[in-house]
């Protein structure tokens, strides 16, 4: 199911308090980095990664390459950082706790 606009737009938000969780460096879109976000976003749902120098494909390219790789939903791409957002049912939720990205 496609995220709505709405929903986009709200996980835009909550992305600004966020640091980044996951660092692509040197040797760029490894099954190793992959592995590491798909285990960030089991998690912790709304993940925001920075591309570091050394990636040569432009930001928005990176970004898709890494959603269909962990099956996620870009929310955002600001310069060198993204964010992905993967919503996991199995994450034990309590009323009125936090999300999971700010516990």
């Amino acid at each position: 199911m496609a995220m709505t606009g709405k929903a986009r737009a709200e996980l835009r938000g909550e992305c600004n308090g966020l640091k980044a969780t996951v660092h692509v460096g040197a040797h760029g879109l490894t099954d190793a980095l992959i592995g590491a976000l798909d285990d960030a976003l089991r998690t912790h749902e709304l993940v925001k990664v920075q591309l570091g120098k050394p990636v040569e494909l432009p930001a928005r390219e990176a970004a898709r390459q890494l959603a269909v790789a962990v099956h996620a939903d870009v929310i955002q791409v600001i310069g060198k950082t993204t964010t992905l957002y993967r919503h996991n049912p199995d994450l034990k939720r309590k009323a009125g706790s936090l999300p999971p990205w700010k516990g």
